[in-house]
């Protein structure tokens, strides 16, 4: 588990038309490479008739799980680029999927390579990128009173309030930064005088700006 990396928060589309071809771009942040490929799947299943559907993706935190598709293009003028430009943005946990409509006129090697490229770095700029941060999470439970308290102590951007259920005790679900567990704990402990209510929940990434 990385401390941060950078990736793509939701979805984004661009369309380019270059000699007549239109190029579709999908970007998606995603899980896992299972993601991934549900996502490329399901971009395939609505443009079926398009003749070609190009992908490239890095599906984990490290870089590590990368691969790319040309999908009848000659080889590395669509895969390779598109892999390229979400490297050189340093994007992880990221898949792109250009469908390309022929419009009749060939582009070339040098053509092809820049139109996909192109087309996914469009689409970048679409997208809001994010950085995801490794985090602890921990459940608190407190009165209405103590509540107020806890907003108040974490104001601050190394913890984020991911979730909060009413009822006759307040539960929070808060995600504290790795560097910042200590004081979160400590926090905690002067709070709560010393019997803190909270649960350890475990390791996560969360999204910090």
């Amino acid at each position: 588990m990385v401390s941060e990396y950078l990736t793509v928060l939701g979805e984004a589309e661009a369309t380019t038309v270059i000699e007549r071809s239109k190029f579709i771009c999908y970007i998606k942040g995603v899980k896992d490479e299972a993601d991934a490929r549900d996502f490329i799947d399901k971009i395939k299943k609505i443009h079926s008739l398009a003749t070609h559907n190009c992908y490239a993706y890095i599906a984990d935190d490290l870089g590590l799980v990368q691969k790319f598709s040309d999908d009848g293009e000659p080889q590395g003028t669509a895969g390779m680029p598109m892999l390229d430009v979400l490297k050189n943005k340093k994007l992880y946990k990221t898949v792109a999927v250009v469908t390309r409509y022929f419009g009749g006129v060939k582009l070339g090697t040098g053509g092809l390579v820049r139109a996909y490229g192109g087309a996914v770095a469009d689409c970048i700029e679409k997208t809001k990128i994010v950085t995801m941060r490794a985090v602890k999470n921990y459940l608190i439970t407190a009165d209405y009173d103590g509540y107020s308290k806890l907003l108040k102590a974490f104001n601050s951007e190394n913890y984020k309030i991911v979730n909060t259920v009413f009822a006759d005790r307040i539960t929070l679900t808060i995600a504290v930064t790795l560097d910042s567990e200590k004081v979160f704990i400590d926090k905690l402990n002067d709070l709560f005088k010393g019997n803190p209510k909270y649960e350890y929940l475990g390791e996560s990434y969360g999204v910090f700006n």
